[in-house]
């Protein structure tokens, strides 16, 4: 694996200690840091979508990390990335890593089986994740988010993926929110 592009300001592991993870209950919540309505129904689904260890899933924008650190947490090999400096709080250093800017793209993107975007702030750069690093081991992405927003998403995946599209309510999710699995053809 490659090394980690921690910057000094940032825990060691020596140093990190993480924070309690919450129970997730049948109901979804928002939880402090995380944008996406958390259920432990939602947590299963997404689980289900992402390969188990030691297959790598990449969650691209991963913020404080809450959501990763559960996925991890059910037997998921998940490494976050975000924008330094970063405000993760949940993922330990060897499952995080940072890029210097919200345009700049992580290699491990190119051997990673999976993609997750929650809440993504740029349709540009899912375009350029997958112009630079589609044609790598990614066999599936999972976006989650706004369902006003997924329509600048859409396009992204034409035509070389399959997409499923589910209200995250039929998941364990809220009604507003979207949960896209695409798979390569």
């Amino acid at each position: 694996m490659d090394e980690l592009n921690l910057d000094p300001s940032e825990s060691t592991a020596t140093d990190f200690e993480q924070p309690p993870l919450p129970l997730l209950s049948k109901e979804p919540r928002l939880y402090p840091g995380c944008c996406l309505s958390l259920s432990a129904p939602l947590l299963s689904h997404l689980c289900s979508l992402l390969p188990p260890a030691p297959s790598l899933s990449l969650s691209i924008g991963s913020g404080y990390g809450l959501l990763e650190a559960l996925l991890v947490s059910h037997g998921r090999r998940v490494i976050g990335i975000e924008v330094s400096p970063s405000s993760n709080r949940y993922l330990p250093p060897d499952s995080h890593r940072t890029v210097y800017g919200s345009r700049a793209l992580d290699p491990l993107a190119n051997t990673a089986k999976a993609w997750l975007l929650v809440y993504p702030r740029r349709a540009a750069l899912l375009d350029e994740y997958l112009h630079t690093h589609g044609k790598g081991d990614v066999e599936r992405i999972i976006w989650a988010g706004p369902a006003a927003d997924w329509e600048d998403y859409a396009n992204c995946f034409r035509p070389a993926w399959r997409v499923l599209v589910q209200t995250a309510d039929e998941v364990g999710g809220r009604a507003w929110e979207i949960v896209a699995v695409a798979s390569k053809k």
